[in-house]
């Protein structure tokens, strides 16, 4: 809205500023950071009245979790209502990648809203089914593929090769797809600690900042050998936006968490990353950055394979984190830790962008 307005008066004076797409990524991550500070005190206090019980604990989960009874969901409304504002204030609107992100972004949102909404109501884990899920997450993740991928080619590039990509032609809108659902869920998965989720999300953002920003340069894509995507540039204000609204919530979700994002923000921030990711030509980079979330999910994945193969369990606990815990550590050393790797795999991720 801003840009628009600074673009009608040709940017002169303060308004000049607006121009640069590096002003625009920190004016954002302030404005969600602030927003989310402001709101959040408010917002908890009204889920915890709505919500009575808060959010269910599972009884077979670790036993130290049942002392987080009363601690109320949906946190991830609150960041949602900071990106969501911020964006609209700090990016070019008419830039249609924004729409494709912000439409998974809400669209998973809400698919995680209704799903919290029906476990905090029966007071039960279960909540939607993982079928009805998946078919409202592809049907969101559909929509945002043909939106991204209409606007670039459908060429699968591989990290640490120069310029050489794989035509997929119209299984790149599969392809995308499943990158979108994938991510959502990685992250979810992994949304099962006081802060475990949050900060890798804010730092996978701050990594595709930097791609997109490089990703959408002429200049810097043809020296680095990556593909050039014109308009991708903005998706740094976008990633501004995410990691503003992640350190907001970060604020109140810290251990003892005052609330959890819930699936509302886990899909929907999960979601985001993935459709960022294929806006920028870089989804192989962020099964690289985000391995932390990829890991997680494999967990999941090999330990309900093995256990309806043989009746036996290849970890103590799934998802990963919980296994951790069952060896003994302690919840804030499983959290840094796991920080750690995901800082780790961030510049690994971002190293590709040279090793070419």
């Amino acid at each position: 809205m801003l840009y628009l307005l600074a673009e009608w008066l040709n940017f002169e004076g303060i308004f000049n500023l607006v121009r640069y797409q590096t002003f625009r990524a920190g004016a954002t991550l302030m404005t969600a950071l602030v927003i989310g500070l402001v709101i959040g005190p408010r917002f908890i206090a009204m889920l915890r009245v709505r919500q009575g019980k808060g959010q269910p604990i599972r009884e077979d989960g670790p036993q130290s979790h049942l002392a987080k009874r009363g601690t109320p969901t949906m946190g991830g409304l609150m960041i949602l209502i900071s990106l969501s504002l911020s964006v609209l204030v700090w990016m070019d609107l008419r830039n249609p990648f924004i729409w494709a992100v912000l439409a998974v972004t809400l669209g998973f949102g809400l698919i995680g809203f209704l799903d919290d909404y029906d476990k905090v109501t029966k007071a039960s884990h279960k909540g939607v089914s993982a079928r009805v899920r998946l078919l409202l997450e592809f049907a969101v993740a559909g929509v945002a593929s043909y939106l991204a991928v209409s606007q670039i080619n459908t060429f699968l590039y591989v990290p640490f090769v120069n310029d050489f990509g794989i035509e997929l032609g119209f299984f790149y809108y599969v392809f995308a797809a499943i990158v979108i659902v994938g991510a959502g869920n990685a992250v979810n998965l992994t949304d099962g600690l006081d802060g475990l989720a949050t900060m890798p999300v804010i730092i996978a953002a701050g990594t595709f900042a930097l791609i997109a920003y490089l990703v959408g340069r002429v200049d810097f894509s043809s020296y680095l050998g990556i593909p050039y995507v014109e308009g991708a540039g903005e998706l740094a204000i976008f990633c501004a936006a995410i990691m503003g609204a992640g350190l907001a919530f970060l604020w109140f979700n810290a251990p003892p968490a005052a609330v959890f994002m819930g699936d509302t923000g886990s899909l929907a921030l999960g979601g985001a990353l993935g459709a960022i990711a294929v806006s920028t030509h870089h989804e192989v980079v962020l099964a690289i950055v985000g391995g932390l979330f990829v890991f997680e999910a494999l967990s999941v994945i090999i330990q309900v394979f093995w256990f309806k193969r043989t009746g036996k369990r290849v970890f103590r606990m799934a998802p990963i984190h919980h296994h951790f815990e069952q060896l003994g550590w302690s919840e804030s050393k499983v959290v840094i830790r796991f920080w750690i790797v995901a800082i780790i795999l961030a510049l690994m991720g971002l190293a590709t962008l040279k090793l070419r």
